[in-house]
């Protein structure tokens, strides 16, 4: 674990690999790997593992944390992790500042952070954002979101699950992220950040409305689609829990509802995410099937956004995690393999 020591000091002093700035964009062909984000829920920390065929993928650092929760959150424990790449070449990585055990370890004297009732399960108040340009070295930022907009979203009872895309008609990384008033339904959100990606600089505004409002949507994940429109996936509480799908012309709303559950999964799952196979016109949706013992990721694959095949779970069909189980909440985006290589020597014990 002294490379958390090493990274928790580099986080604190705000290090970057800012000399990255400025090379050329990448494209499809320059990449010839896979990064996979996420956290557990024993940790609350961050992990990452590499693949370098999109079926098989393997956590650096021996399948421990590489951040730790409590070096980088107010509620010392981080959740729900997403990472992408800017236009500048630098990733994006957000999290959910919420830790759900601290009661139990000590770090709070009550279950939540306000008023459970009122405020409900998994009560939080922000969000943890960082900035890195090598994955290796990181500028972190906390925003409070329901404190910085108090008069608009005081009573909100949650910041959960932010999600970055850069929007090329803003010119801005735009953030999306699930908020609820009180302990009500769930809403989906986005604003826009500065460009060393600390802070927001729009007040946040509802990004889909779902056609029954006593439903609760969250967990939002948007991708570009080769045609030009826009392809959200989402977790709607309808009769089950379970992904969902809208489309849109635009990045930050007219998303039009569709009925179809994506997923294939019998017990509740969250977290969608969509990452295209390199090379491929193959698209796969992975989510976190949060309803079973032991806890696991399912996967679906794709052409064309209207037909679905059942890829299974990891280590019970074509997907593997060779040295970690039961991961939580991810990501996975395409990254190049030079990149894969050095985020895995760095790690070597």
């Amino acid at each position: 674990m002294k490379r958390n020591l090493f990274l928790a000091m580099c986080l604190l002093l705000g290090l970057a690999s800012c000399g990255q700035q400025g090379k050329k964009q990448l494209t499809e062909e320059d990449m010839g790997a896979y990064l996979f984000v996420f956290f557990s829920d024993p940790t609350h920390s961050l992990f990452m593992a590499t693949s370098y065929d999109g079926y098989t993928f393997t956590a650096v650092n021996d399948g421990q944390p590489i951040i730790a929760g409590d070096t980088i959150a107010d509620q010392r424990g981080v959740r729900d992790p997403h990472i992408t790449r800017g236009p500048d070449g630098a990733f994006y990585m957000a999290m959910t500042d919420l830790h759900i055990f601290a009661n139990r370890l000590g770090y709070r004297e009550t279950q939540w952070e306000r008023d459970g009732e009122m405020y409900g399960w998994g009560n939080n108040r922000g969000l943890v954002l960082m900035k890195s340009y090598d994955l290796i070295h990181w500028t972190q930022s906390k925003v409070r979101v329901i404190d910085e907009y108090k008069e608009l979203f005081g009573e909100m009872g949650c910041a959960w699950a932010p999600e970055t895309i850069y929007d090329p008609v803003e010119g801005k990384m735009m953030i999306y992220f699930t908020m609820r008033y009180h302990n009500e339904e769930t809403r989906l959100y986005y604003a826009y950040t500065d460009d060393e990606f600390t802070k927001f600089v729009t007040v946040p505004q509802p990004l889909f409305e779902y056609p029954n409002p006593k439903i609760s949507t969250l967990d939002a994940d948007i991708t570009a689609l080769p045609d030009g429109r826009f392809c959200m996936m989402y977790v709607a509480h309808d009769e089950g829990i379970g992904i969902k799908m809208a489309l849109s012309d635009r990045i930050n709303g007219g998303y039009q509802y569709d009925g179809r559950w994506i997923d294939f999964e019998e017990q509740a799952c969250e977290a969608p995410n969509v990452w295209k196979r390199i090379g491929e016109d193959k698209w796969v949706v992975m989510y976190d099937i949060y309803g079973i013992r032991p806890s696991n990721f399912g996967f679906a694959e794709t052409t064309d956004f209207v037909h679905f095949t059942d890829l299974g779970h990891f280590n019970e069909g074509v997907m593997k995690a060779t040295n970690f189980q039961s991961p939580k909440h991810g990501t996975v985006i395409q990254i190049t393999r030079e990149e894969a290589e050095r985020l895995e020597n760095h790690w070597k014990k």
